[in-house]
């Protein structure tokens, strides 16, 4: 992004006089709380990417793989919602996985519809390789934000995922609805 454009999207006022009276003014991109997440995201990946291609790996193909080290094996509904991937996606990224003999799937016995995936002794050479790179950065980012503060982030990011989640009371559903 250029310069300017930045600079606009920062400081420029949040809703300009152009549309509806009643327009919600939206507060300003750069106080998005989306928008500062992907920007994160997307300072923490590229840190990561480099090792990916080493292994020719993409993001989410190595979601999947670091989610299959952590359990024996694991069906594809379980898998989708451990990786945040769309059925369809991970339909796609496990047959190319499989292509590449880095996961095997065989019938689930208790339900012959469902498929039990799991890693392969390539795919674990693969986590192995790219794992010891992967902490080598995890290590580097912690020393540039210090300990304490990963640690800090890590404990936030939690408790706001288990606080959006929550379910909602009669009080902040009148809220929602403008009562």
């Amino acid at each position: 992004m250029r310069e300017k454009d930045n600079e606009a999207l920062s400081s420029g006022p949040a809703s300009q006089e152009s549309g509806p009276r009643n327009r919600a003014r939206l507060r300003n991109v750069s106080r998005s709380l989306p928008v500062a997440l992907l920007r994160t995201r997307e300072a923490v990946m590229r840190q990561f990417r480099p090792v990916l291609r080493s292994v020719d790996l993409t993001e989410q193909q190595w979601r999947v793989l670091r989610a299959l080290d952590s359990v024996p094996e694991i069906d594809a509904t379980g898998l989708a919602m451990a990786t945040f991937l769309l059925p369809p996606s991970l339909s796609r990224i496990l047959r190319d996985l499989e292509k590449r003999h880095l996961i095997s799937r065989r019938p689930d016995p208790a339900d012959l519809r469902a498929w039990l995936i799991s890693l392969t002794p390539e795919g674990k050479r693969v986590i192995d390789t790219a794992g010891t790179q992967a902490e080598t950065i995890y290590a580097a980012i912690t020393d540039r934000i210090g300990q304490e503060r990963l640690d800090t982030l890590m404990q936030l990011l939690r408790d706001i995922e288990q606080d959006l989640n929550a379910p909602l009371t009669d009080d902040d559903a009148a809220a929602e609805r403008g009562e």
